[in-house]
């Protein structure tokens, strides 16, 4: 099994960390992405929208990371993480298209300004940030966890780019549910830590 990554990226942490979550092994193979080393013609091959991460299982390759975690919760048979009851199932399916869509739109592209240069308007993403985080802790306000009391994909989805919030500018102090959630999560066995960048609020 083979993980092609880039390490600060968000999209990629995911998968790094439920990998070690799992305690599962995997080569990690990092993308050299400021290089152009995911738009080679080998890497498209993988991955034609040249993203990461993807993951080479023997052969079968998976590029989009909640597909990913997706893919390795059901392939080890890891129903705590991706329980198969239909409540679940439908609460992490909402979650994992709440990673794809307000937080991508939200703290992960107001990130994305201040690491990356990226070209958003810095007011409208940070606006969006904070609208989802206030949604996600008034659901953490009684519970663990986002859909209750275990950890799921669905945690590990939103985690990344919630903890590197704050170097978008985007400040997480008016959350503390959430930032005991990110806590929790951070007290798993086998967490591995997103690199923190000196950028925005950690500037």
């Amino acid at each position: 099994m083979k993980l092609y990554h880039y390490p600060l990226s968000g999209h990629a942490h995911r998968a790094v960390l439920f990998l070690s979550l799992l305690g599962q092994d995997a080569d990690l193979i990092e993308v050299d992405i400021p290089n152009g080393g995911n738009r080679t013609p080998e890497y498209l091959k993988l991955n034609p929208f040249g993203q990461v991460p993807v993951l080479d299982d023997d052969g079968v390759v998976v590029n989009d990371s909640s597909a990913i975690l997706v893919y390795l919760a059901t392939k080890l048979g890891r129903k705590d993480w991706l329980p198969d009851d239909l409540r679940s199932v439908a609460k992490i399916q909402k979650w994992l298209s709440v990673a794809a869509g307000e937080i991508a739109y939200g703290p992960c592209a107001a990130r994305l300004i201040t690491v990356f240069g990226a070209d958003f308007r810095a007011d409208e993403v940070i606006a969006r940030a904070h609208r989802i985080l206030k949604l996600i802790n008034e659901e953490l306000e009684n519970s663990q966890f986002i859909i209750g009391d275990r950890p799921t994909i669905a945690d590990v989805a939103l985690y990344s780019y919630i903890v590197g919030a704050p170097e978008g500018n985007v400040d997480l102090g008016a959350y503390p549910d959430v930032g005991h959630w990110l806590a929790r999560i951070e007290a798993l066995p086998g967490f591995v830590e997103f690199p923190k960048t000196a950028a925005g609020l950690r500037a």
